[in-house]
């Protein structure tokens, strides 16, 4: 007798509530707001609690996906936040800012025929709920293996390794360049889509673990790896991400008023440019932005000019939308928060004053042609 399929469930996903976008798109504070725990314990029951949860094979790390939700289901917080933390070092991270529709979500079976259980949101709510309420526990870790790592880079890349490191018994020590600790989640990602406090709580957890954080340590000039493996160290861990930031070669492109995205967020960030002159990192505050590019550092920079106060922030890109790599998500935030996508257009040169400041750019439209490596349709130029 054929198995019978699962019925979809009736009840739709949840709606996050979200800030008013005409009040939040002049600060910095967290857009999404969080799932109530009536809401969480809902979306939690839309869950099929497949035998095989192909939602398991979508994940990076794995997580153990129908547990958790179950656990939600059956008002379990606390449960829930541990069976996050058996697989992810990062959950209320990795709850707000991973493609989950692109993993998890994307593979759910409730969406092939519906919207997917909101997977990232339970995670987060798990996370924040244990967070918020004080509970604070500590993942329990297995028996000291009395083998030390050394973890060059404090990024989520970093972090995450720490993690199961900790809970396998070993010891660990990251190595951060920085003052603060978190990479590219505390200097890449604004405050409006990853608080800081958020970061911090995650970090916190893993030194109530065991991991020691050393920062303001540049390995390879504080300290060389080699000199690590003298101090006892067994093994290392590198790290560190991508910092330096790609330009496009433009003539012009030096020319005062143009910055890389990375030192752009960074100012705005890590050494809390918005906040200027309180703190003492000056930071241009166009009144008429254009950010280049698409992906979501691009909307993030975008929408970080738009908190700066700029009156107009255009996204300029060559492909069409539906070639944008920004998470859906972020695409639709931008455009409630009054961003102008200009589209099929790449820019070939920059114009300044004589003073050496950007004046203005030239761009040329263009048509999509066939896939290029990415997948893509490629942006040609209109003759």
């Amino acid at each position: 007798m054929a198995e019978k399929k699962p019925k979809k469930p009736a009840v739709p996903r949840a709606k996050m509530p979200e800030q008013d976008p005409d009040v939040r798109r002049r600060n910095f504070i967290e857009v999404p707001l969080g799932l109530t725990p009536e809401m969480a314990i809902a979306e939690a029951k839309r869950c099929l609690q497949c035998k095989k949860p192909a939602c398991v094979d979508g994940c990076p790390v794995s997580v153990g996906i129908p547990e958790f939700i179950k656990l939600i289901a059956e008002n379990d917080f606390s449960g829930a936040a541990n069976k996050l933390w058996e697989r992810n070092a990062l959950p209320a991270v990795c709850g707000r800012v991973c493609p989950q529709e692109e993993q998890c979500e994307g593979r759910c079976i409730v969406g092939k025929k519906g919207q997917p259980v909101a997977i990232g949101y339970l995670e987060r709510f798990a996370a924040d709920y244990e967070r918020k309420n004080g509970i604070g526990s500590v993942p329990s870790v297995k028996e000291k293996t009395g083998k030390k790592v050394a973890i060059i880079g404090s990024g989520p890349s970093g972090l995450t390794v720490a993690g199961d490191l900790l809970l396998k018994g070993h010891e660990v020590t990251i190595f951060e360049a920085f003052h603060k600790p978190g990479g590219v989640l505390v200097y890449g990602i604004p405050e409006f889509r990853l608080p800081k406090e958020i970061v911090a709580s995650e970090v916190a957890t893993l030194e109530k673990m065991g991991a020691k954080i050393e920062c303001n340590i540049v390995v390879g000039a504080s300290v060389t790896i080699d000199e690590l493996f003298e101090e006892g160290y067994d093994a290392a861990y590198i790290g560190v991400g991508a910092g330096l930031p790609r330009f496009m070669n433009l003539p012009g492109e030096n020319l005062i008023g143009i910055y890389s995205a990375n030192e752009y967020l960074t100012r705005t960030n890590l050494m809390k440019g918005y906040l200027f002159p309180k703190y003492d990192t000056p930071i241009a505050r166009g009144k008429n932005v254009v950010v280049l590019g698409a992906g979501n550092v691009a909307m993030d920079s975008a929408r970080t000019a738009m908190r700066l106060g700029a009156e107009s922030v255009k996204i300029v890109y060559r492909r069409s939308r539906d070639e944008m790599p920004a998470r859906e998500e972020e695409l639709h935030h931008a455009e409630q928060e009054q961003i102008e996508f200009v589209l099929l257009t790449n820019p070939t040169q920059f114009f300044g004053d004589e003073n050496g400041r950007l004046t203005g750019m030239e761009c040329l439209k263009m048509e999509l042609g066939e896939p290029d490596d990415s997948g893509r349709r490629r942006p040609v130029p209109i003759e």
